[in-house]
């Protein structure tokens, strides 16, 4: 059996960068990619992995600065994968990122927008409020480690706050390793799902092990004395079980007050990461499709509504259209309680339509994409049958973004009118961006 090859620390000087914050240097005649350090600077490093054309490596020190570089905020930065861009300014990761949006569309979509828009932006700190903790007890630690995963190890950060979770979560991460510690399934608890709304937050503890009255009991505590929703989740989202408080008399939910709209939703659902920047995004998205009274609008990928039941406000007629019955039950709900009738929603997997759908060929004035990293390239495909006049595409996948837009203007008949970044995940590589397109 061949015999691991031992690393041992290096150092080299920076290139170059990637838009995740990775460095490259040039070492013996291949590149290495090091996590953290910025072009021009001299690091010390160490290998973490090998690939075919490049190594991954970790930074053990900054001996030469950038004067790009700053002090990260969060003590965890650096072996915490939650974020990958604290040690530079807002500013800094904003050009990385816009810069990033504009490759990819000229590289892979070979488009360029007529206008560049400005950052979208919102709060830096505190404004994550959807996230998975993971969950490990660790007897050599004598802990119980809550947080996310490491950056160059599947392990987890031993971490004690998180400068991006909306507070309180922010510093309840010792109050949660304490909780944990003192279950008898402590072992068998492997995620602790955090969903923050406007009246309340949310905790669902997913364990693989039913816990027993004693567990039950320090769970409920814990729930009544940080005001949080405790449920336990044995199995698939549909195991969903509330016990504590023992009954509520309203959902989770979020406003968008510009469209007197309310938004109810479960703490499994799909909502967007960062409240301030989603209702920045809800009002441009909805400015540049400009639907009038007559208009007929098509939102795809419509999840429970965050899109649809405002454009409903503006629009003749609104079909959301989305892949999960529960998403779509609940966006039909929401629409019920915000009094809109001129809005309708239907069950439908967009990654296998065929353009012979009823819906496809109803024509449709303005359509808004919002879907997963793996893009719309189905339905940008079958565009002209849709012949809307305007389409917005938010997307949070820049390549599959550029993919996309290749084909809209290429095959379908549309130039690309502006694009630009959202700031929705600061500090971290995550490029969330919007698109407009017109027709020719």
């Amino acid at each position: 059996m061949a015999r691991k090859k031992r690393w041992e620390p290096e150092t080299a000087v920076i290139e170059s960068a990637t838009h995740d914050g990775r460095g490259i240097a040039a070492v013996s005649g291949k590149k290495v990619f090091v996590a953290g350090a910025l072009p021009g600077e001299t690091v010390a490093f160490m290998r973490r992995k090998s690939r075919r054309n490049f190594d991954e490596a970790e930074l053990l020190e900054v001996i030469e600065a950038s004067t790009d570089r700053i002090d990260a905020k969060c003590e965890a930065f650096g072996r915490c994968g939650g974020c990958s861009l604290q040690h530079v300014s807002d500013d800094y990761q904003r050009n990385i990122k816009s810069q990033t949006l504009q490759d990819n569309l000229e590289r892979i979509g070979k488009v360029e927008a007529e206008t560049w828009l400005p950052p979208m932006l919102g709060p830096i700190w505190g404004y994550r409020r959807r996230a998975r903790l993971a969950v490990k007890d660790v007897p050599a630690k004598g802990r119980v480690l809550v947080g996310f995963r490491e950056r160059h190890a599947p392990f987890i950060t031993d971490m004690h706050r998180c400068e991006v979770l909306v507070e309180p979560m922010g510093g309840l991460i010792d109050a949660l390793s304490d909780l944990v510690a003192k279950l008898s399934i402590r072992a068998r608890l492997p995620q602790i799902e955090v969903a923050i709304a406007e009246n309340s937050t949310a905790l669902v503890f997913r364990v693989l092990d039913e816990p027993d009255a004693t567990d039950k009991e320090h769970l409920i505590a814990f729930g009544a004395e940080n005001n949080c929703r405790i449920y336990l989740q044995p199995g698939g989202l549909d195991s969903l079980q509330l016990i504590e408080p023992a009954s509520i008399d309203e959902a989770l939910f979020y406003t968008l007050p510009e469209f007197d709209i309310r938004i109810d939703f479960e703490p499994v659902d799909f909502v967007q990461v960062n409240s301030d920047i989603n209702q920045r995004m809800v009002h441009f998205a909805i400015e540049q499709l400009s639907p009038g009274p007559n208009d007929r609008v098509l939102d795809l990928f419509c999840g429970i509504g965050n899109f649809s039941l405002p454009l409903a406000r503006r629009s003749g007629t609104v079909l959301g259209i989305e892949g999960e019955k529960t998403l779509v039950a609940r966006a039909a709900e929401n629409a019920h309680k915000n009094g809109l009738s001129n809005v309708e929603f239907r069950v439908a997997d967009l990654s296998k339509i065929d353009g012979t759908e009823p819906w496809v060929k109803a024509g449709w004035d303005r359509v808004l994409l919002d879907p997963a990293r793996s893009g719309a390239a189905e339905v940008v495909s079958r565009m002209k049958l849709l012949n809307p006049e305007r389409i917005v595409y938010v997307s949070c996948h820049p390549g599959t973004l550029a993919r996309d837009a290749a084909t809209l203007v290429h095959e379908q008949g549309y130039h690309l009118e502006s694009a630009g970044i959202i700031d929705m995940f600061p500090h971290t590589a995550h490029v969330e961006s919007i698109a407009v397109f017109t027709r020719d």
